[in-house]
């Protein structure tokens, strides 16, 4: 029995899960809506304040969907009552970012200026010319536009320089070395 799959998930006072047909699961919370469509295969119900995801048999294909589609909803719930933030620094000579309304404007040592436009349901703060914070309710669209800022300039292992996540570890390299 998977370990994740399992466990219930306890919907916090002023959270509502609707489930309708085909699994498609909408959770309101007081930062917002969410909704994913999830793997009509499983067995999703309420049960006295819990969503309870169930499998109907132990394929392999069944077995991996339950872990997921439980972990899904749990995150659309974290989501609209806690949301969810990245942290990326910029880290480099010259290197700044800067915000003006939705357009996040990155100065990355090219030769123009990168500009970005926050996606829907994504906001970015910048704090000092060097962290910046995207935040939202939907961890996967969190996530993907934090990488797609971070892809702009990649850390680069010998002088550290490039956009990084706060928590992420550079594994720096040694330069070269003059002969003797």
């Amino acid at each position: 029995m998977s370990r994740i799959g399992r466990m219930p998930i306890a919907v916090p006072a002023g959270v509502t899960v609707d489930i309708a047909e085909n699994n498609k699961v909408t959770v309101k919370g007081p930062k917002g809506t969410l909704e994913r469509v999830l793997p009509s295969e499983m067995e999703i119900k309420m049960e006295d304040g819990h969503v309870v995801v169930s499998r109907p048999n132990d394929l392999k294909r069944m077995k991996s969907l339950h872990g997921l589609t439980r972990t899904l909803i749990n995150n659309m719930v974290v989501g609209v009552v806690n949301g969810y933030e990245k942290k990326l620094e910029v880290n480099g000579v010259g290197y700044r970012a800067a915000k003006s309304g939705k357009k996040l404007t990155l100065s990355l040592g090219y030769s123009h200026p990168v500009e970005m436009e926050d996606p829907e349901g994504i906001e970015t703060v910048v704090e000092g010319q060097n962290v910046i914070i995207v935040k939202g309710i939907d961890k996967e669209k969190v996530g993907q536009f934090a990488a797609d800022i971070r892809d702009k300039r990649r850390p680069e292992p010998y002088k550290g320089k490039g956009i990084k996540y706060a928590d992420e570890t550079i594994r720096r390299k040694v330069g070269k070395t003059g002969k003797k």
